[in-house]
């Protein structure tokens, strides 16, 4: 039976953690690795863990050099087939670990398979479903990002990617997806398996704008790989205006209207398909400068009342 390995990294998320740790805990399939790197929480966050503590294959709470730092001392320990990272705010649906496992019996050239996923507010209501496609390695190198809390490697591929790179804290899943379909085949799977937490804290919410300037170092990244230098050369155009849009997006996200439409009519000039098939992101900014951008969300959240009716 395949050993599946899971990395919470935790810092100061007592209010969610329990839901992440049982998410895991009582998953069905028989042999789980759990791994759980805290960062000197003090907020209470190693009492949970305690209380789990006989369930898990690891834990520790030190001062670590943030996300990537922590998530690496777990990839250090980890002994399974499979690994993963579940972020101590994110949790799985029942089930999740045998589907992925389930992907990669059924699917051995695969090194990453990634599924669907919830997008839940900080009291666990869901108010998104985030569909994926399968997507080629020009896709990724496009920023066509994949939900973290859905994807599990191999750890024989992982292993020689040298792990996540700690000086990226944005964009740092989706630099080592990159990394691994060097060496493989990426997998959607039709399923949902799990639930992304977007509150005030998150990172996607509270540093938005931080996202896009690590788009960009990325695509700085990958023109100074050998071996992938000729593929982004390739598709330059495209990646970078799609570097662009990821910068517009998330500094719409940020609260900063006018930037992102700059950042989107870079996008446009540079490669216009990019932009235009977001225009929603050009409607949402210019609105929110409008003063309109309320307006519009309580529209649609009105519509989404009636859909669920």
């Amino acid at each position: 039976m395949t050993l599946v390995s899971i990395i919470t990294p935790s810092y100061n998320q007592a209010r969610y953690l329990e839901q992440t740790l049982r998410s895991v805990l009582e998953q069905d399939h028989p042999r789980i690795e759990y791994i759980v790197i805290d960062g000197a929480s003090t907020d209470g966050s190693v009492e949970i863990i305690k209380k789990y503590a006989g369930r898990l294959a690891y834990w520790e709470s030190e001062k670590d050099k943030g996300q990537a730092d922590a998530i690496n001392k777990g990839f250090a320990r980890a002994s399974g087939e499979i690994v993963a990272w579940l972020n101590s705010d994110d949790y799985y649906l029942p089930g999740t670990i045998s589907k992925a496992v389930k992907a990669f019996e059924e699917n051995p050239a695969a090194v990453l398979v990634y599924a669907d996923m919830l997008a839940v507010d900080e009291n666990g209501q869901t108010f998104n479903t985030l569909t994926y496609k399968q997507l080629t390695f020009d896709d990724l190198l496009c920023f066509q990002i994949i939900g973290q809390p859905a994807v599990f490697m191999r750890r024989s591929a992982l292993e020689k990617t040298g792990g996540l790179d700690p000086a990226f804290h944005f964009l740092l899943d989706h630099l080592l997806w990159i990394r691994i379909a060097k060496q493989g085949r990426l997998l959607h799977v039709g399923q949902v398996w799990s639930a992304a937490r977007y509150h005030a804290e998150a990172k996607n919410v509270a540093k938005a704008a931080e996202f896009g300037r690590e788009a960009f170092r990325i695509l700085e990244n990958i023109a100074q790989d050998k071996d992938l230098a000729p593929t982004l050369l390739r598709i330059d155009r495209r990646a970078h205006a799609s570097a662009f849009r990821v910068d517009a997006r998330y500094l719409l996200d940020g609260g900063l209207p006018a930037d992102a439409l700059r950042a989107w009519f870079r996008a446009l000039f540079i490669y216009p398909p990019v932009a235009l098939k977001r225009m929603n992101i050009f409607v949402s900014a210019v609105l929110n400068l409008l003063g309109l951008g309320k307006l519009r969300e309580l529209v649609l959240q009105r519509r989404k009342k009636q859909q669920t009716r």
